[in-house]
């Protein structure tokens, strides 16, 4: 497009149509119209953040969702909890912050300009306890589950960054404790509070959500701010002093998208290069 209030009309079979024109120079806006179930939805979009196909996955999705009542209970199992507490040793909580390119992440992604929009916990280095509010990958139900590394590679270029918090025993040990609560009380995924920034349950959060509570709870937390208004990015740009400290970077490579990827014993060495090459960018 070369002058402004130029249209470019596209068409595609799973998407729908949609229309870019240039509102003002240089800033790019979508019309799609799509099909869901016999439905048709009218949709304003920015031409470079959110796909048609993005936001049609998302909408199929909306009835796995439940923003009123908990959807999940003991979604992480006994073995999980043993591989956590036997991680007590390292006095270390795991932050990872990660860039998926799911739907969802694309639209939080509108939201807050930043480039990663998930974020994780661990209780170890290797990160084989991973665990975060997620739409459960449409196998487990949407809220408190157990991650992967492969869950986080939805899209040639994914990748996060780890940065640990040091913390002590005893605040180690409360937050798999309070994590124990969530998982017997039962969770879901907080979609409705992306948009308003509140929860109906105390257990129905997004991500960030989430992990800012578990640290609030714990006495762990290196901020403040209002819990629903808490974003991935924040752990990063609100620490203060030598609280965190950055890790390393895991870059997963274009053609490994869907793999089953190796797990991370340690961030100095490059662990299988046809799928993923982690830096050890350790202090």
């Amino acid at each position: 497009m070369d002058h402004a209030g130029t249209i470019n009309f596209l068409s595609n079979e799973d998407t729908g149509k949609h229309a870019c024109f240039e509102l003002v120079p240089g800033f790019f806006m979508k019309i799609g119209v799509i099909s869901l179930s016999g439905v048709v939805v009218v949709l304003l979009l920015s031409c470079t953040t959110l796909s048609l196909e993005d936001l049609g996955a998302l909408v199929r999705d909306l009835p796995r969702h439940n923003s009123f009542q908990y959807l999940t209970r003991f979604s992480l199992p006994a073995k999980y909890f043993e591989a956590a507490y036997s991680a007590l040793d390292d006095p270390h909580v795991y932050i990872v912050l990660s860039d998926t390119g799911s739907p969802a992440g694309k639209v939080i992604g509108l939201f807050t300009a930043s480039p990663y929009n998930h974020i994780s916990l661990s209780f170890d280095p290797a990160l084989e306890t991973l665990v975060s509010y997620n739409g459960g990958n449409g196998i487990s139900s949407p809220g408190l589950n157990p991650e992967r590394l492969q869950h986080l590679n939805r899209k040639p270029g994914a990748s996060l960054v780890v940065y640990r918090l040091k913390t002590t025993g005893v605040q180690k040990r409360a937050l798999i404790d309070r994590l124990a609560v969530i998982n017997r009380e039962g969770s879901s995924y907080n979609l409705l509070g992306l948009l308003t920034g509140k929860s109906t349950l105390p257990n129905i959060m997004f991500c960030s959500q989430f992990v800012y509570t578990l640290l609030k709870d714990t006495g762990t937390a290196y901020f403040n701010k209002k819990r629903g208004k808490v974003k991935p990015m924040d752990f990063v740009n609100l620490a203060r002093g030598d609280r965190l400290e950055f890790t390393g970077k895991i870059a997963f490579n274009t053609h490994a998208v869907g793999r089953r990827l190796p797990v991370v014993k340690n961030f100095s060495t490059i662990l299988d290069s046809r799928s993923i090459t982690a830096y050890n960018l350790t202090r």
